[in-house]
């Protein structure tokens, strides 16, 4: 399954453990706060000021669903 912006953030980092670390890399070190059960991977860049794109791109990288 590809990693898409609408995705919890919850949901991707228990089914894709090795997303914590690209999460982290772009300044989302909130996984365990209350708003990442609730938001999705776009709002939660958004909050951040991080470009919602470039973290799918490498989200899918890490997963390998970058084709």
């Amino acid at each position: 399954m590809t990693i898409t912006k609408g995705m919890s953030i919850v949901d991707v980092v228990q089914n894709y453990p090795q997303t914590v670390e690209v999460f982290r890399n772009y300044g989302m070190g909130c996984l365990g706060c209350a708003a990442a059960r609730f938001e999705n991977i776009e709002q939660g860049a958004v909050a951040h000021g991080i470009d919602t794109d470039a973290l799918i791109v490498a989200l899918n990288k890490v997963v390998g669903k970058d084709n």
